[in-house]
């Protein structure tokens, strides 16, 4: 088999209002996964942090004369995938060109549909569908064998095959992520997942999967749980801190704490064979499960950073969506964490469907009087590929006239699901941060226990345009 050529590309270009970027993991499990079975030459670029546009992006794929083109997006940067797949169907016709990530996870066929220069997209996880495709290409035995995969065919139709794409039962078989396909120190110097400081780091993925049934969310890796080890979680840890002299990693799991043993068993061996090393969850705990113990063995790891997903105050809307949090055991949760010195985050979300006044309400009165140091209050949007776009699709469907997920930004969003007039429902957004950071011993909290305080006054102009934003 001759060795291929594979460009894999993160789209997004940078915001101005959230110039974020973190390593592509995706991409990077899939390179890894691919360099082991085939001979390759592969390259990967996140946009967001090399700050490219698509022309470049199309320049740097024609110069490394790729046989294969990977791109993956966010739905809100996925209109780049059309102009990088065409430009790159213009200047090479023979190059394969393959969609995936959340975009088509989420959207299916119409991801396809709507890049008519794309060959294939892979809805999921995208390791061994993505070996089933190079496989196919080397063997010329088409693609109807592969479940879950959209192709097009000679005639340019588009085929769905049945099934799901695979996935990977046992995560301790696949190799690390690809970290020496990125520059790594380019992450540092930018902003990751807000508020946590610039830091020296690494994003893991220590699980994949989600038994719970958000209506919010998009189910990309399923329903089933699977877990890399206590052991293979710290020889990772291990590794990029002898690799990169890392001091800072951050877990990006949907629910590291799912297992209370495997939590309990990390922090005794990272401990044993490493000592503690700053550890931050900027999404990755299920906070009604925290118990004093897994918060001291998380402390004791070195977790200075969690994020909290409250979402609703309302136990009505816990239920009709589908979390079902245990808001008491939550707040009891976030009252453990700052006590023993960790910063606290919160997520909040404003404008479900059939929700009221009053709901909002204690959403916003749960929130201000915990112990959040920060906060965020989201407005509730429907994406494709979630319970939640059904439900409105087949209950409100006059609300999605307009929506536009082309360039869309958390802050800008403008939807109003619920029964109330928008002027009434927007003025709950600012209400909720004036209520939330207007409240001085939150702020001499926040200034107090900040990881780098020193880092708050580089901060301090985009906190405060955002801020200023929401408020008025």
């Amino acid at each position: 088999m001759k060795k291929l050529r594979i460009f894999l590309v993160n789209v997004g270009l940078r915001s101005r209002l959230y110039p974020l970027a973190t390593p592509p993991l995706g991409i990077m499990y899939i390179a890894a996964y691919l360099r082991e079975r085939f001979p390759l030459e592969i390259k990967l670029v996140n946009q967001r942090v090399e700050d490219c546009s698509h022309d470049d992006i199309i320049r740097q794929i024609i110069d490394f004369d790729a046989d294969i083109v990977g791109l993956g997006s966010m739905t809100p940067t996925a209109h780049g995938m059309p102009v990088i797949a065409r430009g790159v169907r213009d200047a090479k016709p023979d190059t394969f060109i393959v969609l995936g990530g959340p975009h088509v996870s989420a959207f299916g066929k119409p991801a396809l549909e709507h890049c008519p220069a794309a060959d294939a997209a892979v809805a999921g996880e995208g390791e061994l569908s993505m070996e089933m495709i190079l496989r196919a290409l080397h063997e010329g035995g088409g693609f109807s064998h592969i479940p879950g995969l959209m192709w097009r065919d000679k005639e340019g139709e588009i085929i769905t095959n049945p099934g799901r794409a695979p996935v990977i039962e046992d995560l301790d078989t696949i190799p690390m992520a690809a970290y020496d396909l990125i520059d790594l120190s380019k992450y540092w110097r930018t902003q990751s997942m807000p508020p946590i400081p610039r830091r020296r780091y690494v994003s893991l993925l220590s699980s994949r999967g989600c038994p719970y049934a958000c209506m919010w969310c998009h189910n990309i890796f399923g329903r089933a749980f699977r877990a890399h080890s206590a052991a293979r979680i710290v020889d990772e840890v291990r590794h990029y801190v002898k690799t990169y002299g890392i001091d800072d990693i951050e877990f990006v799991d949907d629910s590291f704490n799912l297992s209370k043993e495997r939590l309990l068993d990390f922090s005794d061996l990272l401990l044993k064979t490493n000592g503690p090393i700053k550890i931050a969850f900027p999404n990755a705990l299920r906070a009604d499960l925290l118990e004093e113990s897994t918060v001291d063995a998380l402390v004791d790891a070195g977790v200075y950073f969690c994020s909290f997903a409250l979402e609703s105050g309302s136990p009505r809307i816990q239920e009709f969506t589908g979390k079902r949090l245990n808001i008491p055991q939550f707040l009891k949760a976030i009252e453990l964490s700052t006590r023993k010195g960790i910063f606290a985050n919160g997520f909040m979300m404003l404008g479900f469907p059939t929700e009221t006044e009053e709901e909002m309400q204690e959403t916003i009165r749960v929130a201000t009087d915990s112990q959040l140091h920060t906060a965020s209050f989201f407005t509730v949007t429907p994406f494709p590929g979630t319970a939640l776009y059904e439900y409105v699709k087949e209950n409100l469907q006059e609300r999605l006239k307009g929506m536009d997920y082309n360039d869309m930004d958390f802050c800008t969003i403008k939807i109003n699901l619920t029964g109330l007039p928008d002027d009434v429902f927007f003025s709950y957004q600012r209400y909720a941060f004036q209520q939330f950071y207007l409240k001085p011993s939150r702020l001499f909290r926040l200034m107090q226990v900040y990881p780098k305080p020193y880092f708050l006054p580089f901060y301090l102009p985009l906190f405060m345009s955002r801020l200023f934003k929401e408020l008025f």
